[in-house]
């Protein structure tokens, strides 16, 4: 089995129900169907073949999406470009992947053949609709995935039919996502949250979804009252932007919805608790990567815990190991290790990195992170987050949460600073709100915190480097002189 069998539930089986609205215009499942049938047959007789790449550098649209179901059922690998990414990134991918063309609506410079989508829609329209047949199973490669390249150049992670499906699966059963579900997607494509999560969880269960370009917290409010969603992902930065929303209409959106979720970057538990008082829901925050997709989940029934990204999905295994490849006990920290059919198939063209990235079977992720008794795990940062201060170790995230907390403070973020005596300090930079005294943080900070995680130093800026899905990106973070 593979992705075309779990789509046909959707595409098959309910061909005349509506199923994607994008800029006032509506389309049926048989309609998305018929279009990548077209299109598919399109791309095969421009030369493309099963394993192939199609690289795709493109805003949300149903193009993008039609684009991709027909990668599906031809066999060709999927390889989306962030929208953000400019010349530099960009030449890096298309290099790596080496695709056989480019689709987009952007100046690019390659010698790839670079086709509009456009163009390709208007082609397909004379071809048949009749879908291709390609004999694939499971664990044919359905896409690659670039990495955010934070430490270095970014690698493809290569995920394959099953990856997708396994993934897809275990978030329809433990979210509860089914047909009645009225979903609105406003994450890029581009990225696994929106691709791997949004894509596939909306054509496996058959849900109705609209579709948004982007996030625009100016017309949230407006969106959501009028579509009237059932279920929604966002990550940390769009639910900020939605406590801005009047109590009101906060309320009346509390009232229709089902399911907030939120993931790509830790969500403070100050942003869960407004969020509960404001929309009368509590945020269901999971854990995930580019290389897994979806790892650990808080419960759908059960506790959602604050700070937590909750337990185990079904299928996947678990370790909390040290530097040793030890397990640690519970409450201590160590470095997450996984197991399970979301596990990616490895690095594209990088055996040597692939062979670095598993151990006994099982991908280091480099994120540090606790278990409580009960099993809910927390996550601490990333391995290369951590900083050693005087043989003291420091995660970040834990002063970060705190800086937060302080109502002076819009947002914080924690680096290392090289230090001559302890070797490494935490500095913090911040983005200052009404009220905000550097002296007064500090002595909050020695009211709550160990000494040797008092941040040496506090850097007023306008606002935090992220990416597109609001990750902070700490290596762009300016260096105290």
């Amino acid at each position: 089995m593979n992705l075309c069998d779990l789509f046909d539930l959707s595409l098959k089986g309910r061909r005349d129900v509506v199923a994607l609205e994008f800029r006032g215009r509506a389309w049926t499942f048989g309609e998305v169907d018929a279009r990548s049938n077209r299109l598919a047959l399109l791309l095969q007789q421009k030369g493309l073949a099963a394993g192939d790449r199609l690289c795709v550098y493109l805003a949300n649209s149903p193009e993008m999406i039609e684009l991709y179901i027909a990668c599906v059922k031809l066999g060709v690998i999927f390889v989306p470009i962030n929208i953000l990414y400019r010349d530099r990134e960009i030449s890096h991918i298309l290099h790596d992947a080496d695709p056989k063309a480019l689709v987009t609506d952007s100046e690019v410079a390659t010698a790839l053949p670079v086709w509009a989508p456009a163009e390709l829609t208007r082609e397909a329209e004379a071809m048949e609709d009749r879908r291709p047949e390609v004999d694939l199973d499971g664990d044919a490669p359905a896409g690659i995935i670039y990495t955010s390249g934070t430490t270095g150049t970014s690698k493809g992670a290569v995920l394959s039919h099953n990856n997708f499906a396994a993934n897809a699966v275990n978030l329809l059963a433990c979210w509860r996502i089914t047909s009645e579900d009225r979903f609105l997607l406003a994450l890029p494509l581009f990225h696994v949250h929106g691709l791997g999560n949004g894509l596939h969880c909306w054509l496996i269960s058959g849900c109705r979804m609209r579709l948004l370009e982007r996030f625009e917290h100016q017309s949230a409010a407006e969106t959501f009252c009028e579509f009237r969603p059932t279920l929604f992902f966002g990550v940390p930065t769009v639910y900020v932007r939605l406590l801005d929303i009047p109590a009101d209409k906060a309320r009346e959106i509390g009232s229709f919805m089902r399911l907030f979720v939120s993931g790509s970057a830790p969500l403070a538990a100050q942003v869960m608790e407004d969020f509960r008082a404001l929309y009368g829901h509590t945020i269901l925050e999971r854990y995930g990567m580019s290389e897994t997709l979806m790892n650990i989940s808080n419960p759908y029934e059960g506790e959602r815990r604050p700070g937590t990204v909750g337990l185990p999905l079904p299928g996947i295994s678990v370790r909390l190991l040290n530097a040793q490849h030890e397990p640690v006990a519970e409450g201590e920290t160590g470095e997450v290790y996984l197991r399970g059919p979301n596990v990616f198939m490895g690095y594209w063209r990088r055996e040597d990195a692939t062979r670095e990235a598993f151990v006994d079977g099982y991908f280091r992720t480099g994120d540090i992170a606790t278990r409580s008794k009960d099993g809910y795990y927390t996550l601490s940062g990333r391995r290369s987050d951590l900083i050693i201060s005087g043989g003291f170790n420091i995660y970040p995230r834990e002063i970060e949460e705190f800086l937060s907390e302080q109502p002076e403070i819009e947002e914080a973020a924690v680096a290392a600073q090289a230090d001559r005596v302890r070797g490494e300090v935490p500095v913090a930079y911040v983005v200052p709100a009404a009220g905000y005294d550097a002296a007064v943080i500090e002595a909050r900070c020695r009211e709550k915190l160990a000494s040797f995680k008092i941040p040496r130093e506090f850097i007023c800026i306008e606002k935090l480097p992220r990416n597109a899905l609001g990750k902070v990106q700490k290596h762009l973070l300016k260096k105290p002189a």
